[in-house]
């Protein structure tokens, strides 16, 4: 495979295969057969690759897995023709999209952006970006069952919560709880602290979108378990103060 491509901070070797037994049928009419998965690999360091399956329209889908290069060369066969001529041009055309929806979204140009990003969807409907995206652009137009329709989605993307993606992570929690979307915005926090649990900033967060909501006693605890991870942490010392004067 003479050609990778970069998402975010990965880059992907190639598409690679592997063979595995699989029963089908019960009692007499059982039998074994062959059957081919094929995954996205991508490089992780000199002696591991992170394995992803890959779905039926040639794009990544599910989490990744970390196995040992040996593992992989002993066991899995490359696949250069479905990377170069159906997996690779597919994703090229799901990042030109989503490169498309993010200057346009910028622009505040939301309905081409709604645009761009759904074609990215329609090709790979778990796209980190594309789905960050989207749902920003429903946010800005006040468009709340929409983007609580992508809010579901997100949740559900494990990738959502990598640190590559932590920017568009940031800007998407901020804008729901800006907008008024706080149960979604708990949601969101609470699902993120499942992942990185000592991120003081998730806590704070969290803590923000609970007074918002009016859920002062709420917003007390997730403050004091921001400062319990980090005492020094300026903006939760001024959040606790505050909280202080109204008797929480």
């Amino acid at each position: 495979m003479n050609e990778t491509l970069k998402t975010g901070s990965d880059e992907i070797l190639g598409i690679f295969s592997v063979q595995k037994a699989m029963k089908i049928g019960t009692g007499t009419t059982s039998k074994r057969v062959q059957q081919t998965f094929y995954y996205f690999v991508y490089n992780e360091d000199e002696k591991r690759v992170a394995i992803q399956p890959m779905g039926d329209n040639y794009t990544p889908i599910g989490n990744k897995r970390v196995i040992d290069r040996e593992e992989l060369m002993a066991e899995y066969l490359p696949e250069p023709s479905i990377w170069q001529e159906k997996a690779l041009p597919r994703m090229r055309e799901v990042t030109k999209s989503v490169a498309r929806g993010d200057k346009f979204r910028k622009r505040g140009e939301t309905f081409t952006a709604e645009m761009e990003y759904g074609k990215a969807i329609k090709l790979d409907e778990r796209n980190v970006r594309a789905n960050f995206g989207i749902g920003l652009v429903f946010i800005a137009r006040g468009e709340k069952e929409k983007a609580h329709e992508v809010f579901e989605r997100v949740v559900s993307i494990e990738a959502a919560f990598e640190e590559e993606h932590k920017h568009l992570f940031n800007e998407f929690g901020i804008n729901l709880r800006k907008s008024g979307m706080f149960d979604d915005a708990i949601d969101y926090y609470k699902r993120s602290m499942e992942i990185s649990p000592s991120d003081e900033n998730l806590h704070l967060n969290l803590a923000r979108a609970y007074y918002e909501k009016g859920d002062l006693a709420q917003a007390s605890v997730y403050v004091d378990s921001a400062l319990k991870l980090n005492p020094a942490h300026e903006e939760g010392n001024t959040f606790r103060k505050h909280l202080t004067k109204k008797g929480v």
